[in-house]
């Protein structure tokens, strides 16, 4: 397996978004979707619309699903969930469908097909790091940490063995100098 990176600079996520959407919401949500929960692209693709609705209007705030026979939940914000009712009301998918449906089939997307989506979209913005699907779970560690979130929390998200594992996986350096962005907001 090749080594991808995380997208570091906001100004790269933001013209990826601006990229994607330009040229299809579902890429778009794909990647909103992928940055702001760390999901692996494997259970992202298995999403159904249905998992994801509260009432049938609303997006739920935690998805939950399983992953190795365990439950586990994903806190869906205010950006995924803007972003996936506008994209579910615009393509008028029902609760069955697949959230990152094929556009010849009624199946997901493959892994292989969301690999070209963030490839490209990569390659059109200018990024010239190593990127496919895994950056944007690598993306959302990254920032995570950056924000404030302890590493055991990450280490456990990711189901790494140790921190020095996490850190490295999201990039980060033992002498590198990480500003934290601890806001309360209160």
């Amino acid at each position: 397996m090749e080594y991808v990176e995380a997208f570091r600079d906001i100004k790269q996520i933001n013209a990826m978004k601006r990229y994607l959407k330009k040229h299809s919401e579902r890429d778009y949500v794909l990647f909103v979707f992928g940055i702001n929960t760390g999901m692996k692209i494997t259970e992202m693709l298995d999403i159904r619309v249905g998992e994801l609705m509260e009432d049938g209007e609303h997006i739920k705030t935690f998805y939950e699903y399983l992953h190795h026979e365990q439950p586990k939940e994903v806190y869906l914000n205010q950006k995924i969930k803007q972003a996936v009712l506008h994209y579910i009301q615009h393509r008028a998918l029902t609760t069955e469908d697949y959230l990152f449906k094929s556009a010849r089939t009624n199946n997901p997307i493959t892994r292989q097909q969301a690999y070209r989506i963030v490839h490209q979209a990569a390659e059109a913005i200018g990024f010239a790091g190593k990127i496919g699907t895994n950056s944007m779970r690598k993306t959302f560690g990254y920032h995570a940490y950056k924000r404030g979130v302890a590493i055991s929390l990450l280490q456990k998200i990711f189901n790494h063995s140790t921190r020095a594992e996490t850190l490295k996986y999201i990039g980060i350096s033992k002498t590198e100098h990480i500003r934290t962005e601890i806001d309360v907001n209160l």
